[in-house]
């Protein structure tokens, strides 16, 4: 039955249809609230992630002093916006000394951070520091007398690189390319070097070495405190790669640096000995071996003893040096070579009796080895099929050595102590998760640091002799419960077998998750040779961040697969000369198991990754189009050749060599594949994997005359971060898959 009743104009209306609307209208309503406030939750979400609302507390100042009995923290002044340096002492809690607080200096601000002289007279605090790379800065320095308490500037300009002399005297560092030495008794300051350039360096590293051997400081100190080695660069013919800065001026200026490619010149490379009372210098003299690295350099090992590790371009023979700076010998201690390439480490330990303690792949699993003085073999104290990770700390007086190593399984890392004679090895921390130590300096105490997928960070001390708890420094009970209110999944630790090779992975689910339903699912990777994404230890907020994604509906899932690190050697290697081939392969088979399972969408999944991530999504999406409807590449590599000597070189050798390596696995080459959506983000003065890289892929993509999206950051870096940057990538990257997985 239909009732209708009349309108000013004599119109009728149908009773229905009045309802019909009203509801729609409701409907609508309740839709658009809906959605406005799931986005404004979100919103808040990535706001809070980004301002570091839900990141954990962790003790990464620590420095353990020489009497074995107290160890130094930089923390916050709870009374003012400064900080300041605190003396702990491990067996009184309630004991602790202010050393420096910087609010007794109105000029200092802050410090950024901090180094004790070695016989921790005197303190040297940094202050105002600005990142150049990923490692080096510029900032000021500021020697802190404890007998005294006087504070003297370094310079008077922001310098590089300080380094006290062993006796405190003394303090090198780098200023505008050039070495210099200021006496602290005499407050004189002497430039050691001239020649520093646009093309010389002396004292610090070039790019390549800073980025892909990771250091700066590239000059030591004599245990005299009257040597001083330093390498010097010579870039003059290493290529220039340029980059528009844009800034908020009317014209941009173009960032020009010696960045060398795959297959160019690197900057050769002198070692000098200088003799800081005759104010000579000596060349260390290789004679006919001529290295063509040197990616490591340090003083010890006994007095005049110079140890230098050199390397050959393709990486593969590695050759570990001592030069007796009175002699002026040079004396060869011990080699490492294989057939695809050698490990940089800093795993080089010497004892009181100048022997020493080295890490090596050589028996396919990365374990210590220890040698006398002269660079013999005593013997290998660790052997088995798993690896160690880090060696921690020493107690002389015991004669035990202390390490980290994923026996039993790969994706965990505990803590054991073994005799210096390879006997009595013993299990000091292997609780499910990531067991770590910062140990005093005679080895009595140890700071245990340990974190799982359960358990943020947590800060225990403990007595070593007997591996007694003396008391809890920190757990962030704060933050897990403020986490746990927000109702998020666990990751799920597993493992895949695909192509042969059983891989470890980890998934996260919706909280209320249905197995009877059907999710889309989002695959997280990097895959860069040695790494590791698969661990179980304290996520950050990129791990936030996905289980929030799960949370809206999605299954997120990440797989190590070969090539990724602690699995032996063989298992490392794998991927030799074919870099991202079999680890594109992986992933895409891994998808496809997945996409096989009752509850996952085989139509919806997709790949994400930052840096070697990224080339590996991209690569992804365009050679399994058949398997992934979506990608997100950040801040990519999509040629090999667009990259650094070192770093490619080492998997791939040169272009020359190897072309069909760098080709046949550049996702440019397959730009006509693209089926799926993609979004490709990008820092336009990222300086480590430059924007060349989007704008050749991007260039690609237009010639195959496929659509597609892309987000280039103005003058952001390979990290894309600063003020409201790293919320509005996040931000981009959710909407692009929510619209499109």
């Amino acid at each position: 039955m239909k009732f209708s009743y009349p309108l000013p104009e004599h119109q009728s209306i149908n009773i229905d249809k009045l309802l019909f609307l009203r509801m729609s209208y409701f409907i609508f309503l309740f839709f658009f609230v809906s959605i406005f406030q799931v986005k404004a939750q979100e919103t808040h979400f990535l706001d809070s992630l980004w301002r570091g609302s839900y990141s954990a507390e962790r003790m990464e100042s620590i420095r353990s002093l020489k009497d074995g009995a107290s160890y130094t923290l930089l923390e916050e002044n709870s009374q003012h916006s400064g900080n300041q340096l605190v003396q702990y002492y491990y067996a009184d809690p309630e004991k602790k000394k202010l050393l420096v607080d910087a609010q007794n200096y109105e000029h200092i601000g802050r410090f950024t951070d901090y180094t004790f002289s070695k016989n921790e007279q005197k303190i040297l605090f940094e202050t105002e520091a600005v990142p150049i790379y990923r490692r080096s800065k510029l900032a000021y320095y500021w020697v802190y007398n404890r007998e005294t308490q006087a504070l003297e500037k370094v310079s008077d300009q922001k310098i590089q690189a300080p380094l006290f002399s062993p006796d405190a005297s003394k303090i090198a560092y780098v200023y505008r390319r050039n070495l210099y030495l200021k006496d602290l008794t005499t407050a004189r300051t002497t430039q050691l070097t001239f020649d520093g350039s646009y093309q010389i360096i002396n004292g610090i590293t070039d790019w390549v070495y800073e980025e892909e051997f990771g250091f700066v400081r590239a000059f030591d100190w004599s245990s005299n405190s009257k040597e001083l080695a330093y390498m010097r660069f010579d870039e003059s013919k290493v290529p220039v790669f340029s980059m528009d800065i844009y800034g908020s001026d009317l014209y941009q200026f173009p960032y020009r640096f010696r960045y060398p490619k795959a297959g160019e010149e690197n900057a050769t490379i002198q070692l000098f000995v200088y003799d800081t009372e005759s104010l000579q210098k000596t060349k260390v003299d290789f004679k006919n071996q001529n290295p063509y690295y040197i990616p490591r350099i340090k003083f010890g090992g006994g007095s005049n003893s110079l140890i230098i590790q050199t390397l050959n371009r393709p990486q593969n023979h590695l050759k570990l040096w001592r030069w007796n700076t009175k002699a002026k010998k040079l004396q060869l201690l011990l080699e490492e070579q294989d057939e695809a390439y050698v490990s940089i480490h800093d795993n080089l330990l010497f004892l009181e009796d100048h022997s020493f303690l080295w890490t090596s792949e050589r028996d396919g699993f990365n374990h210590i080895y220890h040698y006398d003085a002269q660079g013999k073999l005593i013997q290998q104290l660790t052997k088995g099929n798993w690896e160690v990770t880090e060696l921690c700390g020493i107690n002389p007086k015991r004669k035990e050595l202390y390490y980290q190593s994923v026996e039993g399984g790969s994706t965990e890392r505990k803590l054991y102590s073994i005799r210096l004679n390879g006997k009595n090895k013993k299990l000091l921390q292997g609780a499910s998760g990531t067991n770590g130590a910062a140990f005093s300096a005679e080895g009595n105490y140890y700071i245990h640091s340990f974190s799982s997928e359960t358990t943020p960070p947590q800060y225990t001390l403990i007595k070593t002799r007997n591996n007694r708890v003396v008391r809890s420094i920190q757990n962030n009970e704060k933050l897990k419960n403020r986490l746990d209110s927000l109702g998020f999944s666990k990751r799920e630790f597993s493992t895949i077998a695909v192509n042969g090779e059983s891989l470890n992975m980890w998934m996260i689910k919706p909280a209320d998750f249905d197995p009877n339903k059907v999710y889309p699912l989002l695959l997280f990777q990097y895959s860069g040779p040695g790494s590791q994404q698969v661990s179980n230890r304290w996520g950050d907020e990129r791990l936030l961040w996905h289980k929030n994604l799960a949370n809206k509906g999605y299954i997120i899932a990440c797989i190590d697969g070969r090539g990724t690190g602690f699995r032996g050697a063989k298992f490392k290697k794998s991927t030799y000369l074919n870099l991202v081939k079999y680890e594109a392969l992986d992933q895409i088979a891994a998808a496809k198991k997945l996409g096989n399972l009752p509850y996952i969408d085989s139509n919806r999944i997709g790949i994400w990754g930052w840096s070697f991530g990224g080339h590996m999504a991209a690569h992804c999406l365009l050679t399994g189009n058949d398997v992934f409807s979506m990608a997100i590449a950040v801040a990519p590599v999509t040629n090999w050749r667009f990259y650094d000597t070192i770093y490619t070189e080492r998997f791939l050798r040169t272009p020359q060599e190897n072309p069909q390596g760098y080709d046949l696995n550049s996702p440019i080459n397959y730009a006509d594949q693209l089926k799926g959506k993609f979004l490709i983000i990008h820092g336009s003065a990222d300086d480590n994997v430059h924007v060349q890289n989007t704008m050749r892929m991007v260039e690609a993509l237009i010639q195959a005359d496929k659509q597609f999206e892309w987000m280039i950051y103005p003058d952001k870096n390979h990290g894309i971060y600063g003020g409201n940057t790293r919320k509005h990538l996040y931000t981009k990257m959710t909407q692009f898959i929510y619209d499109n997985l």
